[in-house]
């Protein structure tokens, strides 16, 4: 027999793994063994294998093929996520193309057309991680949006609700106007923006004036716009200047609305002229500076509607002219009013030329799907209140209940879980799980895990309609480690995976979705079972480009995995993560290490 004078990876590595998973030797029958488990971050149906998945599944597999060689049972759960926002948008851009929008159809054809491009395109990314020779179960592998799942997401979050762990609540979220839903903090891009920065005078009423004799105080904003909403401006208790007119009122130009002057410490005496104006209904900051100014979230004002567009406000207040304008032609228009209105005061360059704003790059938010601006929107939404939930999984790192590996990355658990805000779990979208949530005529919840149910509470003869939501992506993804295993149905053909292999024995993810998904996790284990999910978590750095630079595709430095999978063969890639995987250190990529290690 002649060997082949040149290794090739591709055929070897197809035989022998397509022998392993046929023959079941990914999961080998050891009912006595001592289990070991571990779940694998669920990548989005959509997906495709990136080099990041490419170290997180090697580090996993090395772990797990290491246990089962040790004799336990050793259990990796696989499976997809339904990925909510991703999929609605496949399958309305290939509507797009046909000249079709996912409004032609009812909500029940369109979720039906969805789950036709599941079963047609949705298993990519698993077969791209079998070619990486990623040992799972496939014979259990897991769908966020499968029965089982589904009926575990509606409990947690009846009972959650039944505890008043969750609510519905007016407040502001990170709104993507192309998509027209509330996105989540990770759904959200920051790119610098070549922008202005604006100075306008706002006149005191009643004639009264500054320490200093001023008629006006001075505002300065980026997105004038947003004054059409302004409700207060605030200076700082111990700014001397302003101490004269706190309690006071200016005249807003344009609308004519009276707000009142708030001492608060957002204001920074040093930044400017020290006043800043207040639009909670249409700032993070704001927000919080309107609610201790004892400006309740029902009466914040809301100058946009779902698409971006000026809307009027509950007052009245705003010109007809500038109603229906897009955001950006709104600005246009506000600065010209206020310039018209003699408000508005130069920027004078260090040449003495004369502007009408000043020139300044800003860090923008743009949803990282829809591709446009993030606006900060005023909405009634369902939230968790994760305060609540922070506090079991915070006493389990601080006593060692759960290891935090490298433990330098305690500090920063600590200090997210310790500040964490309530979490906006709905979505407008029409994929997903819906929120199982009812309304009466007169605006009554009713939360229930069946429509049944909901009518049961509601009592005969009141007609219910449904939330339209669904529910955040990272909320079903949080019950992985124990609603991959059956829960909370019973035990399934006499085999009770949940008691044997719940909680985890390890979780192995990268750095980067701490808060969204393991945090998560370990807030649902809790609420839900009364367990940490797993004893011990280990971070994973990035993988970056040779410079040390995040790669990205609009840097055109991306590496594809299966590329280098192609050239030099699975366990090459492989070979590389193992060896140059350092605790929490991130990796530069090196083609010439892994060809060197073919």
């Amino acid at each position: 027999m002649q060997l082949p004078k040149t290794f090739d990876p591709a055929a070897i590595e197809a035989k022998w793994y397509s022998h392993w998973e046929d023959n079941g030797l990914f999961r080998p029958a050891r009912p006595d063994a001592q289990p070991f488990t571990i779940v694998n971050p669920p990548p989005n149906v959509t997906g495709s294998l990136h080099i990041g998945h490419a170290l997180d599944n090697t580090l996993q597999d090395v772990v797990i093929r290491y246990e089962r060689l040790r004799g336990k049972d050793a259990l990796w759960v696989v499976g997809t996520d339904h990925a909510g926002i991703a999929t609605q948008m496949v399958v309305e851009r290939q509507l797009e193309e046909r000249q079709d929008k996912r409004t032609n159809y009812t909500r029940e054809e369109f979720i039906a057309k969805v789950w036709e491009w599941k079963e047609e395109s949705g298993g990519t990314i698993t077969r791209q991680l079998r070619r990486l020779g990623c040992s799972m179960d496939w014979s259990r592998e897991q769908f966020t949006m499968d029965p089982h799942f589904t009926r575990a997401v509606t409990k947690v979050f009846v009972d959650l609700y039944n505890r008043d762990l969750i609510y519905r609540d007016k407040r502001l979220v990170n709104w993507d106007p192309k998509l027209k839903t509330a996105i989540s903090d990770l759904e959200v891009e920051t790119h610098d923006v070549q922008g202005h920065f604006w100075h306008f005078k706002y006149p005191l009423a009643g004639g009264v004036t500054t320490a200093d004799g001023a008629d006006h105080l001075v505002v300065a904003t980026t997105r004038p716009e947003t004054m059409l909403a302004d409700m207060a401006v605030a200076v700082h208790p111990d700014d001397a200047r302003y101490k004269s007119v706190v309690g006071k009122h200016v005249v807003l130009p344009i609308t004519g609305r009276r707000i009142p002057i708030v001492a608060d410490e957002h204001a920074d005496p040093e930044l400017g002229s020290g006043c800043v104006k207040i639009t909670p209904g249409h700032d993070f900051n704001d927000f919080e500076v309107g609610k201790r100014a004892g400006i309740a979230p029902a009466d914040m004002l809301n100058m946009l509607d779902a698409e971006a567009r000026v809307c009027q406000t509950s007052d009245g207040l705003i010109p007809g002219e500038l109603l229906s304008l897009d955001r950006f032609d709104a600005r246009k228009a506000v600065v010209e009013r206020l310039k018209a209105e003699g408000c508005q005061i130069s920027y004078v360059d260090k040449d003495g030329v004369e502007h009408d704003a000043e020139p300044r790059t800003i860090a923008t938010p743009f949803g990282d799907r829809g591709g446009v601006v993030i606006e900060p929107w005023l909405t009634d939404q369902w939230y968790v209140n994760a305060e609540k939930l922070a506090k079991k999984p915070i006493e389990a790192v601080k006593s060692g209940e759960i290891e935090i590996v490298p433990k330098s990355w305690e500090k920063t658990f600590f200090n997210w879980m310790e500040n964490i805000q309530p979490w906006c779990v709905s979505r407008q979208l029409w994929w997903g799980h819906r929120i199982p949530a009812w309304y009466g005529p007169d605006g009554a919840v009713f939360v229930a895990e069946s429509e049944e149910e909901a009518e049961a509470q509601a009592g005969a003869g009141v007609t219910l309609t449904r939330d339209d939501d669904v529910l955040d992506t990272w909320f079903s993804s949080a019950l992985w480690p124990f609603a991959t295993l059956g829960w909370p149905n019973p035990p399934q053909n006499g085999e009770d995976l949940l008691s044997r292999h719940y909680p985890n024995s390890l979780l192995i993810s990268g750095f980067d979705i701490l808060f969204f998904w393991d945090a998560r996790m370990m807030m649902m284990g809790q609420a839900m079972t009364g367990q940490n999910p797993w004893p011990r978590l280990y971070l994973h750095g990035l993988v970056r480009a040779p410079d040390g630079q995040k790669m990205s595709k609009s840097k055109g430095n991306v590496v594809d995995p299966l590329g280098l999978i192609d050239n030099y063969g699975a366990d090459a890639l492989r070979f590389f993560m193992a060896a140059m995987e350092s605790q929490g250190r991130d990796i530069k990529m090196d083609e010439k290490r892994v060809e060197g290690y073919r």
